[in-house]
């Protein structure tokens, strides 16, 4: 297991081997040592059909920062920066996470996270630094003019919910200034 670092600072790929054979696999998806600064309290797990599109959410109060592994299936993994001071502020980050390939993500506090189905079945595993707060979830539209994110999709599956975030120009006027 090992951390590769990205152009954002406190965001990380995570690395993991994948042992196989006839009976399937073994990997270790978390190790204390590389996780010092973030304490984990809550885990969640969420499951999603192909095109299925979960996103760009955020806590307006009691950020999460999240450690983000699949479990079965591949999904295309989408993080905006929204901490106010950060160079890489309003750009986003994608990245393939499958069952295959080993990764997972380590996302500091901040960020706004979405993600997109790409295989039939895919379940995805969260470890957060913070409880769940109903009342502070916020959202960008997933598909917001300014950010330009590329989902590999025209016509995803979208909660109505997820239809009714508000866009980054938004965001920007309601929390930033």
């Amino acid at each position: 297991m090992r951390l590769k670092s990205t152009k954002f600072s406190g965001l990380k790929l995570i690395i993991s081997k994948i042992y196989r054979d006839s009976r399937g696999f073994f990997k270790e998806d978390f190790k204390q040592k590389f996780f010092k600064k973030s304490k984990f309290i809550f885990g969640c797990t969420s499951t999603s059909k192909k095109n299925v599109l979960r996103g760009m959410h955020i806590q307006a109060k009691f950020p999460q920062g999240k450690h983000i592994s699949v479990l079965k299936g591949s999904i295309l993994d989408v993080v905006v920066d929204l901490r106010k001071n950060s160079s890489t502020f309003g750009r986003c980050f994608k990245t393939i996470l499958s069952d295959k390939n080993g990764k997972s993500i380590l996302i500091p506090p901040g960020f706004a996270h979405g993600f997109l189905g790409l295989k039939k079945e895919n379940i995805v595993y969260y470890f957060n630094t913070n409880y769940r707060s109903a009342k502070n979830e916020i959202g960008i539209l997933w598909n917001d003019k300014d950010l330009k994110i590329k989902w590999s999709v025209k016509k995803p599956i979208v909660s109505k919910k997820d239809k009714k975030n508000m866009t980054f120009s938004e965001y920007v006027d309601r929390f930033i200034k």
